[in-house]
């Protein structure tokens, strides 16, 4: 009769510690636009073409700096997406708002799009600091369709408002609207040369 209560008891010890050998479940993190007010309507339209970043950070895996020369990969905290395409759309949203309505798409590679404009993006540097920043570095083309492209390169550091995944999002967000409000100002200016 006692072994009884000890089976039991040893039952559920070993219930309890398998319990504690699971992997914790993986975290995904999207990349947003910056909100915006609207503004009044046009009529153009605007295409994000496919967009090019670091091998290092191509994977679904969030890579961070922690040293001048080391990285990590961390297995649990990941993009929702596809890196690449988590920048087109994110710059893609921000467009849409700081265009005064114009019509704005990412498109993939291969595909042949009409627009009135076409801006490439390549991704120089996109690095991750967790606690501290997010700094990327981006040359991107506007070209009209018709007339002369416009190139820039823009570099935005933007601090971590916490120490965790979900701040260091946020703040690549935060840059990549950054870069959206150049590449907008480049939009504008190539519209106001056409008129």
């Amino acid at each position: 009769m006692k072994s009884k209560p000890l089976l039991l008891a040893a039952l559920l010890a070993a219930a309890t510690l398998s319990g504690c050998g699971t992997s914790p479940a993986a975290k995904f993190y999207k990349l947003g636009p910056e909100a915006v007010p609207a503004k009044a309507q046009t009529s153009y339209s605007v295409a994000i073409g496919a967009v090019t970043v670091p091998d290092m950070v191509d994977r679904p895996q969030i890579v961070i700096r922690t040293g001048a020369n080391e990285v990590a990969i961390n297995e649990i905290e990941r993009w929702a997406g596809s890196l690449k395409s988590e920048i087109a759309h994110a710059i893609a949203d921000n467009l849409t708002q700081m265009l005064d309505g114009a019509i704005v798409f990412a498109y993939p590679q291969g595909v042949n799009v009409v627009a009135d404009y076409k801006v490439q993006v390549d991704v120089q540097r996109f690095d991750s600091a967790l606690g501290d920043a997010a700094t990327i570095e981006v040359l991107w083309q506007v070209r009209p369709a018709t007339g002369d492209p416009k190139n820039g390169r823009s570099i935005v550091r933007e601090a971590t408002d916490g120490i965790g995944y979900d701040a260091l999002a946020a703040a690549h967000s935060r840059a990549l609207a950054a870069v959206s409000r150049d590449i907008a100002n480049a939009l504008r200016a190539a519209g106001a040369a056409a008129k």
